[in-house]
């Protein structure tokens, strides 16, 4: 997280989540106010943040904020950013200055998304198997969308969390069966590395529809993300239904192997834009029979519950969270 100027609260502020496709922003006139003027934007529009930013405010009439903050999905390591699907790349110190604002906040998209956890109530959210959260201990949260974000959250000895950004999406893939194995054989020779991400998020569903293609010898499609989603549910197509079998699997090895790493008896939240759409089919897919399928730590994953997150713009509340840190 980049944090620049006073660590006063500041109104009024903009907040952001910032993927590799779509920008959506939102205004928050006072403490304690509802975000308003919730809009997207299409990242290929704009030659840069500060572009896009600029057309929110003069499209919607706002001054200039006292306060920016967005999460954005890339890794946020210093001053420079570069998005890692998508060409945008700013020094925030430059950004500051041009968009005259007092503080601005950079964070990692699934940091601001972890911070946001803790305003979300059981309306917000699906359960997705067993389990119970063992208050206190870590949180898991990770997401398939533009491409497979992964933070935490650990609890501090004041007893608030505090969100911690990785780039978990980028660990390698295993497999779990010679079906993947194979899936994973031919991301490997397309891509070299087979990660996570190749795999889950909008691209991976369309790289699985075409390994399993090029596995079975059958005529391979130009498909989108979307058209392999909806040929899954009304199953007029079955590598498409596969091919999103594959995808909610291998979204429960991940998600099991980090609430292994982050010892998440917290509970693993399941964001991003892909697996709501899903509805009934992501909860009887293999997604938690794979979460749980760690041979000796099996018992102790079944204690861990795991939930979609059905909150509308959670990320934009959990930017708007960093500001009062």
């Amino acid at each position: 997280m980049n944090m620049l100027g006073a660590l006063e609260p500041l109104f009024p502020r903009l907040v952001g989540d910032v993927g590799g496709t779509n920008a959506r922003w939102a205004w928050q006139a006072a403490p304690g106010a509802a975000l308003t003027h919730v809009a997207t934007y299409p990242c290929a529009d704009y030659a840069s943040m500060a572009a896009v930013i600029q057309h929110y405010l003069a499209e919607h009439q706002h001054p200039t904020p006292a306060a920016v903050s967005f999460g954005i999905a890339t890794a946020v390591t210093g001053d420079e950013v570069r998005m890692t699907n998508h060409h945008w790349a700013f020094s925030t110190t430059a950004l500051q200055a041009e968009l005259g604002v007092k503080r601005l906040v950079v964070l990692n998209d699934f940091a601001a998304l972890a911070a946001s956890l803790d305003v979300l109530g059981p309306q917000d959210r699906r359960a997705v198997g067993g389990g119970q959260p063992v208050l206190g201990q870590p949180i898991g949260v990770l997401g398939p969308g533009t491409g497979l974000g992964v933070a935490g959250l650990v609890c501090g000895r004041d007893g608030h969390y505090v969100p911690v950004a990785g780039e978990g999406g980028h660990v390698t893939l295993a497999a779990t069966d010679d079906r993947e194995a194979a899936v994973l054989a031919v991301l490997r020779q397309r891509f070299g590395h087979a990660s996570a991400e190749r795999a889950v998020c909008g691209q991976g569903l369309v790289n699985l529809y075409e390994a399993l293609c090029q596995l079975d010898g059958a005529p391979t499609l130009r498909l989108s993300p979307a058209d392999v989603t909806e040929a899954a549910q009304l199953r007029s197509n079955p590598t498409c239904v596969e091919a999103v079998h594959l995808f909610c699997s291998f979204l429960g090895n991940v998600a099991g192997n980090l609430a292994l790493t982050l010892g998440a008896r917290g509970g693993i939240y399941v964001g991003g834009g892909i697996v709501p759409r899903l509805g009934d089919a992501f909860e009887a897919s293999a997604f938690r029979e794979r979460f749980e399928q760690k041979g000796r730590f099996t018992d102790y994953l079944r204690q861990i519950p795991t939930w979609v997150i059905t909150a509308n713009n959670p990320a934009l509340i959990g930017a708007g969270h960093s500001l009062d840190d």
